[in-house]
């Protein structure tokens, strides 16, 4: 097994190591008895060891367990039975939802010992698929920051980049899938927390539509608030558009336990290939690097035979921002999110909510709740009828390109940058909509992409716009990290 920890470009016996493989690549293998389940595990485990270190991406991982998931998938095989759509596909899982036997940290000290009887909809969706769950993997303090570093578990790291943020708050999940821990990463957004690390380091991320995938943790103590429950969803990083759709099939399976979940299909009525291209949504000042990425991804559309449509405006985004905050916040007490922060003492976590604090003041009354429900059904009723002439529509994720370390803690006015880049990220998660990260990137430099939108539960429609700005879905090969 030792070849299968060499980097990319090593002789290996096989063509192709372990780690390298595709979700897809690897089911197949697996359920064709081409390779064993453990092969691949031990293959996982071994890159994890090798380049973990160096960028912290997976923060708990039991070994025992992994080689146990892939033995059972092993047996189940050999016994005659069907290993599922995932058959020996290391995942791993981010730290802030539910996996039974392990802490559900959400990056807190204060978390270090809440540990979950029970799994969450993902996590027994994806096993019941037939996936190997490899590991845990960082987020910032309460999953609250662009940057993904905390007081438990520590900093991680971009393997591509070690100066610009993995992303957040999805960075170890989009920082593991970009080193080769695992081909897919499950995460979750509710202001950019899957598109954003995808896009920092070179993957894909897809924001599925809200109520496509089944969410609930055991461990909370209360329900989430209206507006997580409006925005918040579990998705899926990987380094190809079959990877992203393989593990949307999995991950959407019913669960009762989640009063949201809808059973859409996973593919809608036929669509023109049209596309509407806006660089500067809003009076989003986009950099130029943001800009050439959205015209390559564009000249790719039309390749591969899609109108694409370069608009100067779009339906509102900015007046979503504002809206967000207070559907986040509306009926909780601001002063006690607050406290807990500061008694957890995480310096970016402490940034970010004094942000908070100086938008909302005491907190949104029940009249400004109201209020931003009735702009909400405004504003997505222009999004739905303008999507049914442009079934996708192609804009930045951020503004700039990945920011550097600890940007949003130099000043207020880093902070007002931070904040503003990330304008499309925000603002779309209020109105519901899917939202899909594509890579496009040079080699050589700081990886860019790009952000597809479409109408609810059409993210059929994202992962092919992704396919053909991919250039067929060619794969992303992984990365080894500077230090590893």
């Amino acid at each position: 097994m030792r070849r299968e920890q060499q980097t990319v470009t090593g002789k290996t016996e096989r063509v192709n190591p372990l780690w390298t493989l595709t979700a897809t690549e690897i089911a197949a293998l697996v359920r064709g008895r081409q390779v064993s389940a453990r092969e691949v595990a031990s293959a996982a485990l071994a890159r994890l060891d090798a380049v973990n270190p160096a960028i912290n991406a997976v923060v708990a991982c039991r070994p025992g367990e992994v080689l146990a998931a892939a033995d059972a998938t092993d047996a189940r095989i050999a016994a005659g039975g069907d290993p599922g759509p995932l058959a020996g596909v290391p995942v791993t899982i981010k730290v802030n939802i539910d996996q039974k036997g392990h802490a559900t940290t959400n990056g807190l000290r204060a978390n270090r010992d809440l540990v979950a009887d029970g799994n969450s909809p993902v996590v027994d969706n994806l096993r019941v698929a037939g996936a190997t769950i490899l590991g845990r993997t960082n987020t910032p303090a309460f999953s609250m920051r662009w940057f993904t570093d905390n007081q438990l578990h520590g900093r991680t790291l971009n393997p591509r980049d070690a100066s610009v943020t993995p992303g957040g708050s999805s960075g170890g999940a989009a920082a593991a899938v970009a080193a080769g821990i695992g081909p897919i990463a499950h995460g979750n957004d509710i202001g950019g927390s899957l598109r954003y690390p995808a896009y920092a380091c070179g993957v894909h991320g897809l924001r599925p539509t809200p109520g496509r995938i089944a969410a609930f943790n055991g461990t909370a103590p209360t329900e989430p608030s209206i507006g997580a429950q409006l925005m918040s969803v579990q998705g899926p990083i990987a380094r190809c558009m079959s990877d992203l759709r393989l593990a949307l099939a999995a991950m959407s399976a019913p669960d009762a336990r989640d009063p949201w979940w809808v059973p859409a299909p996973l593919g809608g009525p036929d669509f023109p290939r049209r596309a509407a291209l806006c660089v500067r949504p809003d009076g989003l000042e986009t950099e130029p690097e943001v800009e050439a990425a959205l015209r390559a991804a564009s000249a790719r559309l039309v390749d591969d035979g899609w109108q694409v449509d370069e608009v100067d405006a779009l339906p509102p985004l900015r007046e979503m921002v504002s809206l967000q905050l207070i559907l986040m916040f509306g009926g909780d007490d601001i002063r006690a999110v607050r406290s807990a922060v500061y008694r957890e003492g995480d310096p970016g976590a402490i940034n970010t909510i004094e942000r908070v604090v100086s938008k909302l003041k005491d907190g949104p009354s029940l009249a400004d709740v109201s209020s931003a429900f009735r702009l909400r059904a405004a504003a997505l009723r222009k999004w739905l009828q303008y999507l049914e002439t442009w079934p996708a529509v192609l804009m930045p994720v951020s503004s700039r390109p990945p920011l550097p370390q600890d940007f949003d803690l130099q000043g207020l006015h880093n902070g007002n940058l931070t904040s503003e880049a990330q304008l499309t990220q925000v603002s779309l998660p209020v109105l519901g909509l899917p939202a899909l990260a594509v890579a496009v990137r040079d080699p050589e430099k700081i990886p860019s992409g790009v952000q597809v939108v479409a109408s609810r539960f059409r993210e059929d429609i994202l992962l092919a716009a992704g396919h053909s700005i991919t250039g067929q879905d060619t794969p992303i090969l992984p990365v080894t990290p500077f230090d590893a």
